[in-house]
């Protein structure tokens, strides 16, 4: 059998995998196989068998490489024995820690761990305590544990900090030269009423194109590229880092705080520094003309984005007569927008109208309550403006035939084009995606669809069957956007692709090349691991890489690793949070919607709490439910009640497990819903009743045509002459024993 190596991935169950760095199918191994290593192990592994689904199991030959870094956990204290609990789940083993180890710690506290002994067959691991995080229900703890369990940095370096305290608080002299006056251009930034760091802002002026009417738009965005120059401490802690990374009621920011929300962020009534791209937009939305250069440029008002949805609803409200010198370019903006918009709708583009929600937390820390994050206008023409922006970016980029990084949308792996055909031919929609799918046939079914009970559940198949957008140096176009070239452009305060997307474009306008620091990029050896194509890909896109596209290879796969982390860890966070407030709700009823339908149950999302929960299958009742995997449903043997994707119950919290981060719920039937299953049985008893007397009818009916012949001839059917009452009794005693067979 073969070997591999690769990355060890624990499972709470106390299995693991080993996620090999050639990106094959991932490796089984057993709980046998895990006791001897540790959830992120680098190892190298033989294939010893397959199971009945062709699936590879393996066993682990050597141990490469112990992640060396701190393990958190809750210290306990069981018989005399000081250990630690992992607070990751996917490491399988307490870890013993002796007595002299536990430093200043006490039972109950969250700390952090160095192992000193690693597991073996025959034994536990053993570490000791080097940090001391504090009381598991502190406020903010719930951070702290996600930052340090899936290594997010959250200290900068002193060299960086040393380096951002050196910089001036205001733009200079020197800093003016060669960029262009754009300070009485009536550029205004439109964000939340959170933000604190405001990286772009925009402006709008009717214009001629041609003959023809149409639209100025000027995008600008901070220049943090002139502060964080390549090989320094800043921009090694940034590329780091990668991404900011935002938690409920705390920032992880990419860059120090001085540069984020001070010398960088687009404050109003400042001089900055900005990197603009200017567009000419026609009147059907198509972008005509573009242009970038660095500027400076001075934010004439900080809109938020309920402020400018109240001034378009209503322009002689008090919004407006607050804004008045503003309110023309405001709907100029507004006009553009649905040019774009209208562009977007010839594209083919997916638009999908999903609910995204904001924790409100108290001064503790705690959940006062959950709300829906409601898109209006405001920022649906920020969001048109910023695509604008990043696919001029993009065409800028790819016609200069210089490498960068785009973010690259894939359209769906065939498995799951396959599942999502026969889902929608399970339906009868009479609506499909061809075997080469465009994002047009995803938005047509989108439009069809939107008013059926079932929308939520068809749109959230649509969602699931499409691939993640990553950042990589080979342009393959956007999927859901339906762009052939896209790019990050419009926050490089806050994601590391936009600042590098930023020099290359700098590059470009000095008749320069950028190159990317391969130094800096090796740095990280999983990033460079994940950015091997795997054999298939080779095969299929014949991938050839020259040595510098390899380089941005390497960078690209580790911004789209951190990104996917960032996003762990701050569900992980809300997951907690989600937890410890519906801790003080056991017991209570709720009324949800099925958001996902399994093997082992069903996943109920509740109602105005947009908190999600298990109900797993054993609470469904005294009936036997098969898994539907094309219609994504439950549907019981005997009644026939079906539980599908959108489906609505009312559940009762039944458990609460904070450290795995999951909540059960139990299923609450009212007297409507008994009587609807009573029918079904009733029903299916009825039908299965008449069956049994029509087959029994037609026994009888073959019994008397057999005795009758009988009669007639006198003879068997196999010409033996017999006694008539022996050849009347002897079909009568085979006939029911047959039917028993059928049934």
């Amino acid at each position: 059998m073969s070997e591999v190596v690769g990355t060890v991935q624990g499972h709470r169950d106390g299995h693991g995998f080993v996620i090999r760095d050639d990106r094959q199918p991932d490796l089984y191994l057993s709980q046998q196989e895990m006791r001897a290593v540790l959830h992120r192990d680098r190892v190298k592994a033989r294939i010893v068998r397959f199971d009945r689904k062709g699936r590879p199991e393996g066993r682990v030959l050597e141990i490469i490489e112990r992640k060396k870094a701190p393990i958190i956990g809750r210290l306990l204290h069981e018989s005399g024995v000081w250990l630690v609990a992992p607070e990751d789940k996917r490491y399988g083993q307490d870890i013993l820690i002796p007595k002299n180890a536990v430093a200043n710690a006490t039972a109950g506290q969250v700390v952090a761990i160095e192992l000193t002994e690693p597991p073996s067959m025959f034994s536990q691991p053993v570490g000791r305590v080097t940090e001391v995080l504090g009381e598991i229900d502190d406020p903010g703890m719930e951070i702290e544990i996600a930052v340090r369990k899936y290594e997010v940095p959250h200290r900068f370096s002193p060299e960086a900090l040393a380096q951002a305290a050196g910089l001036p608080d205001r733009i200079r002299a020197i800093d003016r030269k060669g960029r262009i006056d754009l300070t009485d251009v009536a550029l205004v930034t439109i964000d939340g009423e959170d933000a604190r760091d405001f990286d772009d802002a925009v402006y709008c002026e009717p214009a001629k194109v041609g003959r023809a009417k149409g639209w100025r738009l000027v995008v600008a965005i901070a220049d943090v590229s002139h502060y964080v120059k390549p090989g320094e401490a800043l921009d090694n802690d940034a590329y780091e880092r990668a991404t900011s990374v935002y938690f409920p009621r705390r920032v992880i920011p990419m860059l120090p705080e001085k540069l984020s929300n001070g010398l960088c962020s687009l404050n109003p009534n400042e001089d900055r520094l900005a990197m603009v791209c200017d567009m000419l937009i026609t009147a059907t939305g198509e972008i005509y003309a573009y242009q970038f250069f660095p500027a400076i440029i001075n934010s004439h008002a900080r809109f938020t984005y309920n402020e400018v949805a109240a001034i378009l609803g209503n322009t002689r409200g008090p919004e407006a007569s607050r804004r008045k010198d503003l309110v023309d370019d405001l709907l100029n903006l507004n006009e553009v927008y649905r040019a774009l918009v209208k562009e977007r709708g010839k594209r083919g583009a997916i638009d999908f109208e999903t609910t995204e929600t904001q924790i409100v937390c108290d001064e503790n820390g705690r959940i006062e309550k959950i709300i829906p994050r409601t898109r209006n206008e405001a920022h649906k023409l920020i969001e048109e403006s910023m695509l604008a922006a990043n696919v001029c970016a993009a065409d800028f980029i790819s016609g200069s035939k210089h490498p960068s990084l785009y973010r690259v949308h894939e359209g769906p792996t065939p498995e799951k084009k396959t599942l999502l055909q026969n889902y929608l031919k399970a339906l009868g929609l009479g609506l499909s995606i061809g075997d080469d799918p465009h994002p047009r046939e995803y938005q047509q079914i989108a439009a069809a669809t939107k008013d059926r009970i079932d929308a939520e559940q068809i749109h959230s198949m649509l969602l699931r069957s499409m691939q993640q957008a990553v950042y990589t140096a080979s342009n393959s176009g956007h999927f859901g956007l339906a762009y052939d070239a896209y790019a990050h452009f419009t926050s490089p305060i806050r994601r590391y692709p936009d600042l590098l997307v930023h020099r290359v474009i700098k590059s470009i306008l000095g008749g320069k090349r950028y190159l990317l620091s391969k130094g800096m990029v090796e740095s990280m050896p999983l990033a460079r691991s994940l950015s091997k194509p795997s054999k298939q890909a080779k095969t299929a896109k014949a991938v050839t890489l020259t040595a510098e596209g390899e380089v941005w290879e390497i960078a690209g796969a580790h911004c789209s690793a951190n990104e996917r982390r960032a996003d762990e860890a701050s569900r992980d966070v809300e997951a907690w949070l989600k937890c410890r407030y519906m801790r003080e709700h056991l017991g209570e009823e709720y009324s949800g919607r099925v958001s996902a339908a399994t093997s082992f149950g069903l996943f109920v999302q509740l109602d105005g709490l947009y908190v999600e929960g298990l109900v797993h299958i054993t609470e469904l009742g005294g009936e036997y439910f098969r898994f539907d995997e094309v219609k994504q449903e439950l549907r019981g043997e005997r009644t026939g009640v079906r539980y599908a994707v959108g489906s609505r119950v009312r559940v009762q919290v039944s458990r609460v497990d904070l450290d795995g981060r999951k909540i059960d719920f139990r299923m609450v039937r009212d007297g409507e819903e008994d009587a609807a299953m009573a029918r079904a049985r009733k029903e299916r008893g009825a039908d299965r009743n008449a069956s049994a007397v029509a087959e029994l009818a037609s026994v009888k009916e073959t019994d008397r045509a057999v005795k009758a012949a009988g009669k007639r001839k006198g003879y068997s059917a196999s010409g033996t002459r017999v006694n008539p009452g022996r050849a009347a009794k002897t079909p009568a005693r085979k006939g029911p024993a047959k039917a028993a067979k059928r049934r």
